[in-house]
């Protein structure tokens, strides 16, 4: 595990598995998946998350960012949250989607008490391709994905290297960048 202190606030942590770059089948929307969480041991849970992913017929992992250790906003009484962002493929419509992380969330722990809760796994989908969904039960794109530096600073990363590898972009959405 190696970390770099970018603020008073802000750590950022590389994993093995974070960054990381998988093998694209080229398959399937491309997603862009928010991780996050601050219960246990987060940093070894994101691990097993990859190998479950990995394993798993609901999504093939293609792209990770790094870790930022960053402090809990709403509720700020609990542990600092560990967050990153993930590109995936998957042939799932974004609700069947959701309901997969979901149940991903629950396997790994993941109670829901309370607004801004402490937890184990937080998965949110931020992206779906140039998909935009507004419904009761899903935003897509993620209603304050600009607003959270959880979100826009491992996504600047993961960009960023995709770039200099020459990769497409992954939506319209990237011009969008605060």
């Amino acid at each position: 595990m190696k970390r770099r202190r970018i603020d008073d606030a802000l750590t950022r942590i590389d994993l093995p598995q974070f960054p990381a770059c998988f093998a694209d089948k080229g398959r399937g929307a491309l997603v862009v998946i928010g991780i996050g969480g601050n219960v246990g041991d987060t940093a070894r849970r994101f691990e097993r998350l990859m190998r479950y992913w990995r394993s798993s017929r609901g999504l093939v992992p293609v792209e990770t960012a790094p870790v930022l250790k960053n402090p809990p906003f709403g509720f700020v009484e609990q542990n600092d949250f560990l967050n990153t962002v993930a590109v995936v493929r998957t042939a799932l419509p974004p609700k069947a989607l959701m309901r997969y992380l979901l149940e991903v969330e629950r396997r790994f722990g993941r109670v829901r008490s309370f607004p801004n809760a402490p937890r184990t796994l937080d998965l949110d989908i931020l992206f779906y391709a140039d998909r935009r969904i507004h419904d009761e039960r899903l935003s897509v794109p993620h209603p304050r994905w600009r607003e959270r530096e959880s979100v826009t600073l491992p996504l600047r990363w993961l960009l960023a290297s995709r770039r200099r590898r020459g990769a497409p972009a992954l939506g319209r959405w990237e011009k969008e960048m605060p």
